[in-house]
């Protein structure tokens, strides 16, 4: 009778552990992080890569389904375009009267 007690209490005790430090959405978090900023993963090897894959599509495979389909973005910002004619396009407002 105290074997089953201790061990009920060692199973809830497990499962409120578990259920607060939540190790299966951490895990999906930390690889849908590194997928999503390919940066560090790709640089961190074939078995990195390779454990970062897995993690992500057992932990969100929808998700990871979707990412993988999906072509790869570009990170470049763009570059502001000048006017050349921006004084004879510029506003009466801009040229510091009232508009």
């Amino acid at each position: 009778m105290m074997g089953v007690v201790v061990t009920a209490a060692a199973a809830l005790a497990a499962g409120y552990l578990l259920g607060r430090l939540r190790p299966w959405q951490r895990l999906g978090d930390w690889a849908a992080d590194q997928v999503r900023f390919t940066g560090a993963w790709v640089r961190g090897g074939t078995a990195r890569q390779a454990v970062v894959v897995l993690a992500h599509a057992v932990t969100a495979p929808r998700t990871s389904w979707r990412i993988m389909r999906a072509p790869a973005t570009d990170t470049s910002v763009p570059v502001p375009v000048r006017d050349p004619d921006w004084v004879t396009n510029r506003t009466r407002h801009d040229k510091g009267g009232t508009a």
